[in-house]
């Protein structure tokens, strides 16, 4: 009802204008009807008679006759054909000014893809106007953020090819010089395969950087929802991300009851919590805990994921955004695409679910709210 309301008010100067034209071109109308019906009656009937007399040059009563059998007799039909004469006229006057409305919407829908031009209608169609020019508004704000994200993207590859370079560089020079030094010794050798080692695995990862940016894409992913055992998920998480948690001298605890489950899709829900462990652990300060929880309300499953280190305030609102990253500047060691955390935006809300995240001075928090029953949006 409320919505209701608000459109009657919103098209009000239109349907008065088109009122008020309606009601004027009806009493004009009516005036002519009566100026016809009163012809014959009064001081017209004589004016018209004394016209006949001078046209024709006879006397006031043949002048009376030619009125009557001219006039009087056929005033009926007279009527009838001013009246369709009028509604033509009147109906096409009325047509002219009600599509002005029309050219007025499709040059203004026209005028959406011109950015120099501002749209601007009758008052009448001021609500249409505001409309559209929101809509301009919008677009050439998507446009620019899509722009801007592009150019992000592209530094971001191009950077990614620049760094490639020096573990690749690194592993060829290392295995050149094992395989030229045969009788190396073991200590020795055991430092350049390591070494080697390292830069196979940073290679690794930005040839994965490479892979993810290119197969970026959920707007037509379509869920296979099936009912998930989340503490059993959460577990297996955990374990595949040991050697970056030993490596960094993290680890993880688990507070998630036995029977909790969840109904969502398990491979992207995977995902999600893989890049939402990576992130934990790339970001938390050494030798810290990363509190992995989950809980049951109302409708809702919630699960948190608890860090040491905490999260700027003005980067709480973009942390989610593709290619964002909490350190702007570009660390070769463990920084990313910045696609982690918006791959799983996307995933969580095409399940109907949120994702936010919280900082004190000393932890930072990524929540997710999923629904008992997810469905894709």
């Amino acid at each position: 009802m409320r919505n209701i309301k608000t459109s009657k008010k919103t098209y009000k100067k239109l349907i008065d204008k088109i009122f008020l034209q309606t009601l004027g071109l009806f009493i004009i109308a009516t005036v002519i009807v009566f100026f016809i019906r009163s012809i014959g009656q009064g001081e017209i009937g004589d004016i018209i008679t004394n016209i006949i007399r001078y046209i024709y040059d006879v006397d006031l009563e043949s002048a009376r006759l030619m009125y009557f059998q001219k006039f009087r007799s056929n005033i009926d039909i007279i009527i009838v054909g001013t009246i369709i004469i009028l509604f033509a006229i009147f109906y096409k006057v009325f047509l002219s000014w009600f599509t002005k409305y029309f050219d007025e919407m499709i040059a203004g829908v026209n005028g959406i893809a011109n950015r120099e031009q501002k749209i601007s209608m009758s008052p009448e169609l001021r609500f249409m106007e505001d409309t559209l020019n929101q809509i301009k508004s919008d677009l050439e704000k998507s446009e620019q953020a899509e722009s801007e994200l592009e150019a992000r993207k592209n530094e971001l590859v191009m950077f990614l090819a620049h760094d490639i370079k020096t573990p690749l560089t690194s592993v060829i020079g290392y295995l050149g010089l094992l395989d030229e030094t045969p009788d190396m010794p073991i200590e020795q050798k055991a430092k350049y395969v390591n070494i080697t080692l390292k830069k196979a695995y940073r290679l690794e990862k930005l040839i994965n950087e490479f892979f993810e940016i290119a197969r970026y894409n959920l707007n037509s992913v379509l869920l296979n929802i099936e009912q998930i055992d989340l503490s059993y998920m959460l577990v297996q998480i955990a374990d595949e991300a040991y050697p970056q948690l030993t490596a960094s001298e993290k680890e993880v605890t688990l507070n998630t009851p036995q029977d909790l489950l969840l109904n969502a899709d398990s491979e992207k829900m995977a995902r999600v919590f893989n890049n939402l462990l990576k992130n934990a652990i790339a970001y938390s300060t050494n030798n810290s805990v990363i509190e992995i929880s989950a809980e049951s309300k109302e409708n809702n499953v919630e699960i948190r994921f608890r860090n040491q280190g905490m999260i700027p305030q003005d980067k709480l609102d973009t942390i989610f955004d593709k290619f964002s990253r909490l350190d702007d500047a570009r660390q070769s060691a463990t920084g990313g695409a910045g696609l982690g955390l918006a791959i799983a935006k996307d995933i969580i809300t095409l399940h109907g679910g949120t994702i936010y995240a919280s900082s004190d001075q000393s932890h930072s928090t990524i929540v997710i709210e999923m629904p008992s029953t997810s469905h894709a949006k």
